[in-house]
């Protein structure tokens, strides 16, 4: 019998670290007799017979259930089956992919930021703890969390009862985002100092941004978070919006919330459909993009620390609720991803989506846009073939509009929940007389499509917004959604909240619906619809609704 090193040589065994751990004896004990009480030798068992290259191997066929089960067996066992090996096996097997879900093709960072790995950088997988990633993306797919509240349902973030509950007034929203370990909350009540919350380990910061305007009441409509590779691995940008159309770009330091300053702001010589009210922007230094509630697209340059207005764009059939992703292609180079709500005869939305390709040089401007539409009906007389796609995509156009979301791959449109009719329509959130939804979707079930875009800008490859499926699931309507890397999660008027693996078509259960306690409400002064809003990231869910900001983590 020759030693373990002779043995790996004439095998061909390769050499790798394994575990800490002492490693079996060298040789076999060759046993011609049967061992009697009295003896002094050690009864064979298959750690003294096998080798641990062995036992991994035969460990290699068994289930993560199995793996678990065996760790009680013994500790060189135990040891063995929490080889990160077999857990990388079994991860990739399982969910066909090197990360989590949630980080949008890019390599998380604890200070929010999200870049993408050059050549040359640490190996990730030589510290990668593969059965963590597998518990976490299990948890995801059951549902399984842990529930911490950030704020009660009497937070300031909330909205006071007084404030008006039609259908055509804007509804009250808290504002939330997500770097890294930083909750950044901030609330559309009126005020005159307008602040936004930093939560950290605990702690809560506050920053105030006023208007320069004078000390009417005025509340935060937007919020933008920076996404270009950092400079300063301490410090990111942050962009906020008032509803005097005004914004403020501040620089927050990520290890220390309280030193965090000011940078820029920019003040509109007036109060115009373009600059107010901004109900959604996107950020990726030195490009700025805002889009306002009448759908004014404008671009800013952020260059040598001033901000410069380059471009504003406007849209005749686009309508809110929208989606934007900007992503940088190449030096200079942007990517601007929209998805809203398109509207479809005679009275009733659908989705659409528009990409715009954005050159920073000579000056910032677009150069190239393409638009496709999920509701696309021909013109004239068609055929039978034609007809019966035209009647498919006619099942699926909706009353209202609760909400649409893309991550440049996938778009996700929430219909609303149908109001009393009106003579005649609002907009996406509203009815008209006379033309409900189709009883074929209703206000819980998600239309899930498809977004292709070329990278050929032929007329033969034209970009397409192809529908897959339905989601079904959450009870109740839908009050938001988060879409990021293929993973969506909605958060429904009930409370309730889903999350849903959009390649794979599986969803799951993450929070159940909770009764409304409208005399609870009542006593703390809180508006009982107040918006909800919801974002995401690999390990955690935060979502904002009347009962308060909740923390969900799935790292348990």
């Amino acid at each position: 019998m020759t030693d373990t090193a002779t043995m790996r040589q004439s095998t061909g065994m390769s050499k790798r670290q394994l575990s800490p751990a002492p490693l079996p004896v060298a040789k076999r004990p060759h046993i011609s007799a049967p061992v009697t009480s009295g003896s002094s030798r050690e009864r064979p068992s298959l750690d003294t017979l096998l080798y641990d290259e062995v036992l991994l191997l035969i460990f290699s066929y068994l289930s993560w259930a199995d793996l678990c089960a065996i760790q009680a067996t013994n500790r060189n066992w135990c040891r063995l089956s929490l080889d990160n090996q077999l857990w990388k096996s079994l991860y990739l097997s399982e969910y066909g992919r090197t990360r989590l879900r949630g980080v949008r093709g890019f390599i998380a960072r604890p200070d929010g930021r999200e870049i993408r790995p050059l050549p040359g950088r640490t190996n990730f997988e030589d510290v990668r703890d593969w059965k963590w990633m597998f518990r976490i993306s299990s948890n995801w797919r059951i549902g399984k969390c842990s529930v911490d509240s950030l704020t009660p349902p009497s937070s300031p973030l909330l909205l006071p009862r007084s404030l008006p509950a039609q259908t055509n007034e804007p509804r009250p929203e808290t504002l939330l985002l997500l770097a890294g370990n930083i909750i950044i909350t901030a609330s559309s009540r009126p005020s005159s100092s307008p602040e936004i919350r930093f939560t950290t380990s605990g702690a809560v910061h506050t920053m105030h941004c006023p208007s320069s305007k004078g000390t009417n009441p005025t509340e935060v409509t937007a919020l933008a978070l920076d996404q270009s590779p950092p400079t300063n691995a301490h410090h990111i940008r942050l962009v906020s919006f008032l509803s005097t159309g005004e914004f403020t770009v501040f620089l927050v330091n990520h290890q220390t919330v309280s030193n965090s300053t000011r940078l820029m702001s920019w003040v509109p010589v007036s109060r115009t459909p373009r600059t107010s009210p901004i109900i959604q922007a996107v950020y990726h230094h030195p490009v700025l993009i805002t889009l306002s509630e009448s759908f004014y697209l404008s671009l800013y340059d952020l260059s040598s620390n001033n901000i410069v207005h380059a471009q504003t764009l406007s849209s005749f059939t686009s309508f809110p609720p929208s989606s934007l992703v900007l992503s940088s292609t190449s030096p200079g180079m942007y990517k601007l991803v929209l998805a809203y709500a398109i509207p479809v005869y005679p009275s009733h939305w659908s989705v659409g989506a528009t990409e715009l390709i954005i050159s920073s040089s000579p000056s910032l401007g677009v150069t190239a846009s393409r638009t496709t539409k999920a509701f696309d009906v021909p013109p004239g007389w068609i055929d039978e073939h034609k007809m019966k796609a035209a009647r498919e995509q006619w099942g699926r156009k909706v009353a209202r509009v609760a909400d649409t979301q893309t991550d440049g791959k996938w778009v996700v449109l929430a219909p609303g929940e149908p109001v009393k009719p009106t003579s005649t329509p609002i907009g996406p959130g509203s009815a008209a007389s006379g033309y409900p939804s189709s009883s074929l979707h209703s206000p819980s079930s998600l239309q899930l499509y498809r977004l292709h875009l070329p990278s050929s800008t032929s007329s033969s490859s034209l970009p397409k917004l192809n529908f897959v499926r339905t989601l079904h699931g959450q009870t109740g309507s839908v009050s938001a959604l988060a879409l990021a890397d293929g993973r969506c999660v909605s958060l429904g008027v009930n409370g309730s909240i889903w999350a849903w693996d959009l390649e794979g078509g599986t969803g799951a259960e993450v929070s159940g619906a909770r009764p409304v306690d409208l005399d609870e409400l009542e006593s703390l002064d809180v508006h009982p619809l107040v918006k909800g809003a919801v974002v995401f990231d690999e390990r955690q869910i935060i979502s904002a609704d009347s009962r308060g900001v909740e923390v969900r983590r799935f790292d348990i």
